[in-house]
């Protein structure tokens, strides 16, 4: 089982690894490595790297991905992803977004944002704000967005609609979180480790991964910690987490706030599984099917939003 292999050799190692830039930078290599190795992208994918300038605020950075077969012009994913706001990239999480876009046929644009230490909250929030205007500016209609994304990913993608709501716009089509972080604190996630360890990390390491990013900031700081007060237009949602992992306390937080303020979320907690499983398409069976899941509540989600819209186009009928 791949939760028990990494909770004997990644975790080992996790507590020998400096929470300091030369900590990061060993960390982004090893991490990079390893999901080369057990989670690579499909072969035969396109991706199409974009960096465009603009007049003011963040330059949109990031990849577009077509995976196999992708040629769908009706939707597009925005991707997100995570890894304590320090670690990862486009790059290292195509293994996701190649089988994304594999199986729900769409493109997706996978972020690159600002990373700490060099860059703090809220860089990394306003460059996943810059991703999706420009993707508004370039013609996608929010209908026809879903916002996706992993750990610190899934917090950045919440902050971005309930960022939208909150502005009265109109929110994307739906969200898909995988383990995502919820608290920054990490105070559920120690309370649910207490009871199991994490096998890929501690709580008190995450921890101090997260500060290199808010450093300077209170983790009760809005579009830090949530309010989901007035959340009711928020985007159907499907969150996955593993049993195995500490974030899953944080992913069934999310459902309950979610829930609580009248919208619609899908929690799936996939048993023995560990964080991020998805990721992991070599070694993991269930990374597949998790993903097969959160496709095709991507299409559902985006037939509601199409039916939605050719019942507004529908004139009313005469009365005789």
């Amino acid at each position: 089982m791949a939760a028990e292999a990494t909770s004997r050799t990644l975790r080992p190692l996790t507590t020998l690894i400096p929470a300091n830039r030369h900590g990061v930078r060993f960390s982004r290599h090893l991490v990079a490595g390893s999901l080369a190795l057990f989670g690579p992208a499909l072969c035969g994918s396109r991706v199409v790297r974009v960096a465009r300038p603009v007049t003011s605020g963040p330059t949109p950075r990031g990849e577009w991905v077509r995976g196999p077969g992708a040629e769908r012009e009706d939707g597009v994913v925005l991707y997100v992803h995570g890894s304590a706001y320090t670690i990862c990239s486009a790059r290292t999480h195509r293994g996701i977004t190649t089988r994304l876009s594999a199986k729900t046929g769409l493109p997706v644009f996978a972020c690159d944002y600002r990373l700490a230490p060099s860059h703090r909250f809220p860089a990394a929030a306003d460059d996943v704000r810059a991703a999706y205007d420009w993707l508004i500016g370039e013609g996608h209609e929010p209908e026809r967005i879903v916002l996706a994304g992993d750990s610190a990913g899934g917090h950045l993608a919440v902050d971005l609609a309930l960022e939208l709501i909150r502005e009265g716009r109109t929110p994307p089509a739906a969200l898909v979180a995988f383990s995502p972080v919820l608290d920054l604190t990490m105070s559920l996630a120690a309370a649910r480790e207490r009871m199991r360890p994490d096998p890929m990390i501690s709580a008190a390491r995450a921890a101090r991964l997260l500060d290199l990013y808010i450093a300077g900031h209170s983790p009760a700081t809005p579009r830090l910690r949530f309010s989901f007060d007035g959340a009711d237009r928020f985007p159907p949602t499907l969150v996955q987490a593993g049993a195995r992992e500490m974030l899953a306390a944080d992913a069934i937080e999310l459902a309950r706030g979610l829930e609580s303020a009248g919208a619609s979320c899908r929690l799936e907690v996939w048993p023995d599984q560990m964080h991020v499983f998805q990721a992991l398409s070599r070694v993991v069976p269930e990374a597949d099917r998790a993903l097969d899941v959160a496709a095709g509540f991507i299409d559902e989600q985006l037939e509601v939003q199409r039916r939605r819209a050719a019942l507004t186009l529908v004139p009313p009928a005469k009365e005789a």
